[in-house]
């Protein structure tokens, strides 16, 4: 009875979690293209109403800047934002580029629609280097599942939190920096996850139908040098100049 009882107490597999999300997401229809939802940030039926419900709230209207991702469920997030005068930061693939960020800013962009698109943005953004970024004042993430202490569930390559580490580093954000995410109701975690101290935990959830404000673990503080493998800081520029004081 007793190692049955603790069983039950230890924290869930990230891995086994976000499949399942992603096959309850397909299974219930609640999916959204591109199509499976299985190794993305997925879309979902509502994201369009999450974003409206988000630009609601006070941390959006007080927001110049933002660093959003680049997923399908954002897109109406990215567009709001450039409608709204905000400047928009994404981060480009893999930060394999000395400059290693896309820049949106709603003044020198003629069509939002295709600018705040994947393929648009790197058409229609300009790339910068992190002597260019701007101060960040609220960060969008995507996410494959959220826990309901503000836990995030990636889709488990780590470049989102990342990304957050890099911007700690280069002191363009700090712990009172809220960070947002937007997810479908399913994709809301009623268990304990193994999340780690690296992980970058939500203060906004929002979905179609509500705003969940977690009281979350503390964000990191920085980059956790032990975690990158000589190949990852030999492929990304910016973290070799924060190794090196920058």
């Amino acid at each position: 009875m007793g190692a049955a009882d603790d069983g039950q107490d230890e924290p869930a597999d990230k891995a086994a979690v976000r499949e399942r999300l992603w096959d309850d997401l397909e299974d219930s229809g609640e999916a959204r293209f591109p199509f499976p939802p299985h190794g993305r940030i997925p879309n979902f039926a509502g994201a369009a109403e999450a974003a409206d419900r988000l630009a609601a709230h006070p941390e959006w209207q007080a927001a110049s800047t933002i660093k959003a991702n680049p997923d399908a469920p954002q897109l109406p997030v990215r567009r709001q934002a450039l409608r709204d005068g905000k400047t928009v930061y994404m981060a480009v693939p893999r930060l394999a580029d000395e400059q290693c960020f896309l820049k949106l800013d709603p003044d020198e962009l003629e069509d939002y629609d295709a600018a705040t698109t994947v393929s648009g943005s790197s058409k229609h953004g300009e790339q910068v280097g992190p002597d260019a970024l701007e101060e960040i004042e609220l960060i969008v993430s995507g996410s494959v599942g959220v826990t309901d202490d503000g836990g995030r569930i990636g889709k488990g390559e780590g470049y989102s939190d990342l990304e957050y580490a890099i911007l700690r580093g280069l002191e363009l954000v700090d712990s009172e920096t809220p960070v947002a995410t937007m997810i479908h109701e399913r994709q809301l975690i009623d268990e304990p996850v193994s999340i780690g101290d690296h992980d970058v935990s939500m203060d906004l959830v929002v979905t179609p139908e509500r705003t969940i404000r977690p009281d979350g673990h503390e964000q990191p503080t920085g980059i956790d040098w032990e975690l990158l493998s000589d190949d990852r800081l030999e492929e990304i520029p910016v973290l070799q100049r924060l190794r090196d004081g920058y």
